[in-house]
C-alpha cells in the first residue's frame, strides 16, 4: 500500500512538472532591457507571475488594466512591471494566501473554508496596499525637494539660462530623489525633440500632484505670454516652501489628536493596573 501511494505521489509530481513546463513555454520571453531591475524576493517567483500575467492578466478589462497602470506610474514602478504582470503578482498573492492558511488550519486542526476567501482578499489586496504606501512615499518626498529645485531653477534662469539650462543645472545640483528621476527624462524629452513646455506637462501627468501641475502651468503661461521666467520661478518657489511649511505645521497640529488613541487603550490602562494592583492586594490581604 506504501509503495502505491509513493509510486501516484511520484508521478502526481512528475506530471505537475511537465504541465508546468509546458505552460511556461507557452509564455513568451519578457525584454527586460529597458526596464527597471526586480527586486530579489520579486525575481523568485518572477516566472510564476508572468505565466499568470500572460494567462490571466492580459484577460482582465482595459479600463482596470489602465487603473493599475496610472497607480503604478504615481508610484514610480511603470519601467518595474507592466500592469497586466501587476496583476499576476495579485493573482499570486491571493493563491499563496489561500496556500499558507490552509496549511496553518490544517496544521491547527481546525480546517474551517470560511477563512479561505478572506485569506485570498487579503493576498490580493496585498500588492495594491505596498503600492500605495510607496506613492505615498513619494509623493511626501516630491513635495518635499520640489521647493529646493525651484530654488535652483530661479537662480539659473535669473543667471541668464534658458529652461533647458537650468534644468540640467537643477538635476546636477539638486537632491538625488524622485523629482530629481522626473525632470532626468524631462531632459530625455527634450533632446528627444518634444517641446520644454510638453515635456513639463508630460512630467505633470505621471505625476499627478495639483503643486507640480502649477508650477508647469504656471511656466506654461511665462512661455506663452513672454513675461518674466525668472519671476514666475521665483513666485513659485516662495508658494511651494509656503505650503510645505503649512503642511508640517499641519502634522504637528494632528500628532496630539493620534496620541488619543493609543494613550486611551494602552498607556492609561496600564498606568492604573501599576497603581492599583498593590492597593487590591493590600486589600485582599486584611480581608
Amino acid at each position: 500500500m506504501k509503495l502505491m501511494l509513493f509510486v501516484a505521489a511520484f508521478l502526481a509530481v512528475a506530471l505537475f512538472i511537465l504541465a508546468a513546463r509546458n505552460i511556461k513555454s507557452t509564455v513568451p520571453d519578457s525584454n527586460r532591457d529597458y526596464m527597471d531591475p526586480l527586486p530579489p524576493a520579486l525575481r523568485m517567483v518572477w516566472p510564476l507571475v508572468r505565466i499568470l500575467a500572460f494567462h490571466l492578466g492580459e484577460r482582465f478589462p482595459t479600463d482596470i488594466l489602465e487603473y493599475y497602470y496610472r497607480q503604478m506610474r504615481r508610484s514610480g514602478v511603470a519601467y518595474l512591471m507592466t500592469a497586466d504582470e501587476f496583476v499576476g503578482l495579485k493573482i499570486l498573492g491571493g493563491v499563496t494566501a489561500v496556500g499558507v492558511a490552509a496549511l496553518i488550519m490544517w496544521l491547527l486542526e481546525a480546517f474551517d473554508p470560511l477563512y479561505l476567501p478572506f485569506a485570498l482578499v487579503l493576498g490580493w489586496t496585498m500588492p495594491s496596499l505596498s503600492l500605495r504606501d510607496r506613492r505615498k512615499r513619494r509623493e511626501a518626498l516630491i513635495l518635499k525637494q520640489l521647493p529646493t529645485f525651484l530654488d535652483f531653477l530661479t537662480m539659473a534662469v535669473q543667471a541668464g539660462m534658458n529652461l533647458s539650462g537650468a534644468l540640467n543645472q537643477a538635476i546636477e545640483k539638486g537632491p538625488a530623489g524622485p523629482l530629481k528621476i522626473e525632470l532626468e527624462k524631462v531632459i530625455r524629452d527634450i533632446r528627444a525633440g518634444m517641446h520644454r513646455v510638453d515635456a513639463l506637462r508630460a512630467m505633470a501627468e505621471r505625476i499627478e500632484l495639483k503643486e507640480v501641475t502649477s508650477f508647469v502651468t504656471a511656466v506654461a503661461q511665462a512661455e506663452k505670454t513672454g513675461s518674466s521666467l525668472g519671476e514666475t520661478l521665483k513666485i513659485q518657489a516662495d508658494q511651494r516652501r509656503v505650503e510645505r511649511f503649512q503642511r508640517a505645521e499641519k502634522m504637528a497640529m494632528e500628532a496630539p489628536v493620534k496620541l488619543i488613541f493609543p494613550l486611551v487603550v494602552f498607556i492609561f490602562p496600564m498606568t492604573f493596573i501599576v497603581l492599583g494592583f498593590p492597593i487590591a492586594m493590600k486589600f485582599l490581604y486584611e480581608m
